[in-house]
């Protein structure tokens, strides 16, 4: 592919770039000063005119020579005085441009910021340690803007225009990417990048983080071992993909696992696994291919554990057919706030699939199909944590009853605004218990005893 393809995606998809992993562990860059924003522009105008056919775009090495030798000429040529730092930003920023995200890039890079939020070209926000801050970056343009969106959208084979003005994408590195335009974004493009880990998470480090306790996790490693179904649900950037990710790490690597999402997240541990992603209509409003067909597909493709990464309407219905049907140990996310608003939203969205169900034969799918609920929450201060693992006990006096066997307890929130409190087991035994022990995972009683109250200084 030639330069001039890259730098106009919108005339063929264009290969995706990595800019988080190539520069991970590095110091974020600093900006670019504003008076050097019309000598960018020289600089990009010229390579594009002298180089455009014959570069190799997968050889940054190769890029970066040419344009330090533009940029070093332009200098000379325009009289510009500037020091060795302003050079290597300028070489970076057109760098940035021409193969990487353009500003983006820095945010992109640093490790310390796990979300970017565009409001529009000028304005963006950045998450770090859960708390949002006002980014120095912006975008020189609403072009330069559109420019990135249109590189992101069309390396994974989607787009996105004033006709079909949002979407969902993805990095190569697998961020999530949420996209709206105008006339709906009233002003300008707006994005949203909710950054992928490169460190493969375990159980391990959601304890070091305080996210779960040592039982929690032993209890979820039984229960995935035992092909116990799980639903994980939480609010919007509760650390749901995260968990699931981890949870699926205690799926033996015999089983042949089958992912289902909207835009690939999901990054397993295991060798045998099938990885599905469901694709939106074409430009003539056909060709789209929704999850609950992908769902349906995967009960062919002999599973034995089936992952949706997040049910948001009818797949549901299959979903829990599949657990009820030889898929047991299966696994998926949904929105809830709590683990008794997760079973009557899971209720609705079975009836999002049109089935013309009584509800008693709905609640009956969804008792027998679920065993464990667990719930993830984003409290003050921006950490996320396990706050509950609900056991699902079955229909009684025709309502879904839940038993909660662990729960973080929070006591209040500090002079900085950040929560505290502690996790411990309720004292309630699991009723599947004995399924965990006839299946080798031998639990003792005394993982589910309470835990006393620690003192202050090591609350968290």
């Amino acid at each position: 592919m030639s330069l001039l393809q890259r730098m106009n995606p919108g005339s063929k998809p264009a290969e995706a770039t990595k800019p988080a992993a190539d520069a991970e562990g590095q110091e974020p860059r600093g900006q670019l000063r504003a008076d050097l924003l019309s000598d960018k522009a020289a600089i990009h105008k010229r390579l594009v005119e002298r180089h455009a056919s014959a570069l190799d775009v997968g050889n940054r090495d190769e890029v970066r020579a040419k344009v330090l030798e533009l940029s070093e000429a332009h200098v000379r040529s325009a009289g510009l005085a500037i020091g060795q730092r302003d050079l290597d930003l300028l070489v970076e920023s057109v760098l940035d441009d021409v193969l990487g995200l353009g500003p983006l890039e820095a945010l992109l890079q640093d490790p310390e910021i796990t979300e970017i939020m565009i409001n529009h070209p000028r304005q963006i926000y950045v998450e770090r340690s859960g708390r949002l801050t006002l980014s120095d970056v912006v975008f020189e343009t609403d072009r330069q803007l559109r420019q990135v969106i249109d590189r992101i959208v069309s390396s994974v084979g989607r787009r996105v225009d004033e006709s079909s003005p949002m979407v969902d994408a993805r990095l190569a590195d697998g961020s999530r990417v949420n996209v709206v335009l105008p006339p709906l974004a009233l002003k300008g493009a707006c994005m949203s990048i909710r950054k992928f880990s490169h460190e493969k998470l375990s159980g391990r480090d959601l304890e070091k983080k305080k996210s779960g306790s040592a039982a929690m996790l032993r209890f979820l490693e039984g229960s995935v071992r035992a092909r116990l179904n799980l639903v994980i649900a939480g609010g919007t950037s509760s650390g749901k993909t995260t968990l699931l990710n981890i949870v699926s790490s205690f799926i033996p690597a015999s089983d042949r696992i089958i992912t289902i999402e909207d835009a690939a997240e999901l990054n397993l541990q295991q060798q045998h696994v099938i990885t599905m992603e469901s694709r939106p209509p074409n430009v003539e409003g056909a060709g789209a291919v929704p999850i609950r067909e992908l769902v349906r597909n995967s009960l062919r493709m002999r599973p034995d554990r089936i992952i949706v990464g997040e049910c948001r309407g009818g797949e549901a219905l299959d979903m829990l057919q599949a657990m009820n049907t030889g898929h047991d140990g299966s696994l998926t996310t949904l929105h809830a706030n709590t683990p008794k608003d997760a079973m009557t939203r899971l209720e609705t969205m079975v009836l999002m699939a049109g089935a013309d169900l009584p509800a008693t034969a709905i609640q009956k799918q969804m008792a027998s199909a679920i065993d464990i609920l667990v719930q993830a929450q984003r409290v003050r201060g921006g950490a996320r944590r396990i706050v509950s693992i609900t056991e699902v006990l079955g229909l009684q006096d025709g309502e879904i009853a839940l038993q909660e066997i662990f729960t973080y307890r929070q006591l209040g929130v500090s002079p900085d605004g950040n929560a505290f409190g502690y996790h411990t087991a309720t004292g309630a035994v699991p009723v599947h218990l004995d399924q965990l022990r006839a299946s080798g995972e031998d639990l003792p009683e005394s993982l589910f005893e309470p835990t006393p109250q620690p003192p202050p200084e090591e609350l968290y």
